[in-house]
């Protein structure tokens, strides 16, 4: 069979000359891309009234029949098969369980994601330059960014608070978290520095501490949560949206000067880093992250932190990874 008859038949379409581009373009979108000749395509836009040349013919579908009377010619080895991919479909040769869209990652209505409220009243965590515990600013943060996302339809984003003092404390989060359960936890923190970076001044009429040497967000996971490439995919997509937000990550945690604080950076754009050891990252049975929003142990980003602006920009960053990380997924067309 001719290519033009072939296309003909398969598009549905009649075929006279003046209407070749026209067929063709309904070829094109019925057809698979996968076939014998790739060389068709430029044929057709050629808009040639005469028949092809080469004696080298496809094979005829088995439910098409010729025109013409079979050739008894040995017929020619049949040409190296050929992938087209149109820039505007992408690779079209699809099965049709690929014409189906995929099952979004998550349902947003039912998904489930805790903001658990790093440290306690009791178990304060750092103390910021200016006197201020970090467990008040982990849960301004936390309120704020629970508020964003049921405000973009994660209804079911839950906020963990617990009592107690450090390792009991850390084990009530745990349970809690695993006994929701949920799909997704953020632990909230806010970042200090090792005590011999610490400097003396006075806030207030009360002795304090800062440190100005170190400043920026960080982001951390632990290989050893049991979803740990869940948690990865999480932590890169909040580092992203973190960046996006015109914020920068703190990168002192590569430094030898960190001694036992040094961690290793998973990737240097985003700020990843990954802390094996937390208790809150690896004993939770679903992925986790923890975020370090900034330095309050340094002045002028502790006065940042404080502020409702600051706290809308990384609310709005958190909420942004996580309409990303549950997005629907389309294969109708492939990659493009």
């Amino acid at each position: 069979m001719k290519r033009r008859e072939f296309i003909c038949v398969l598009g549905r379409i009649a075929c006279p000359r003046r209407r070749t581009i026209i067929g063709a373009l309904a070829a094109m979108a019925l057809l698979p891309i996968e076939v014998s000749d790739a060389g068709w395509l430029s044929d057709v836009f050629k808009s040639s009234s005469k028949p092809a040349k080469s004696a080298k013919q496809a094979k005829s579908p088995k439910h098409v029949t010729s025109r013409k009377p079979a050739t008894l010619a040995k017929p020619a080895a049949a040409p190296k098969r050929h992938t087209v991919k149109l820039a505007a479909l992408g690779p079209v040769h699809l099965s049709p369980a690929a014409l189906k869209p995929v099952a979004a990652r998550c349902d947003p209505t039912k998904f489930r994601i805790v903001l658990d409220v790093g440290h306690t009243a009791e178990s304060e965590g750092a103390i910021s330059a200016r006197n201020v515990s970090e467990f008040v600013f982990n849960l301004r943060l936390a309120k704020r960014i629970e508020e964003k996302l049921k405000a973009e339809g994660f209804a079911q984003t839950k906020l963990l608070l617990t009592e107690g003092k450090a390792r009991r404390s850390l084990v009530k989060r745990v349970a809690a978290a695993n006994n929701l359960p949920a799909d997704l936890l953020l632990s909230i923190h806010h970042d200090s520095v090792p005590d011999k970076f610490l400097e003396d001044w006075e806030f207030g009429g009360k002795k304090s501490h800062f440190s100005d040497r170190f400043s920026g967000y960080s982001v951390f996971v632990s290989r050893n949560n049991p979803d740990f490439k869940t948690s990865l995919s999480f932590a890169e997509l909040i580092g992203k949206e973190m960046k996006a937000q015109g914020l920068e990550y703190a990168t002192q945690y590569t430094q030898a000067i960190m001694g036992r604080h040094q961690r290793p950076l998973l990737n240097k754009e985003t700020g990843v880093y990954r802390y094996d050891e937390l208790i809150v990252l690896r004993k939770t049975r679903m992925a986790a992250v923890l975020l370090e929003a900034g330095s309050i142990i340094n002045r002028d980003e502790e006065l940042k932190m404080s502020s409702p602006e600051r706290r809308d920009i990384i609310s709005s960053g958190v909420t942004a990874a996580v309409k990303e990380f549950c997005e629907p997924r389309w294969a109708m067309l492939g990659p493009l």
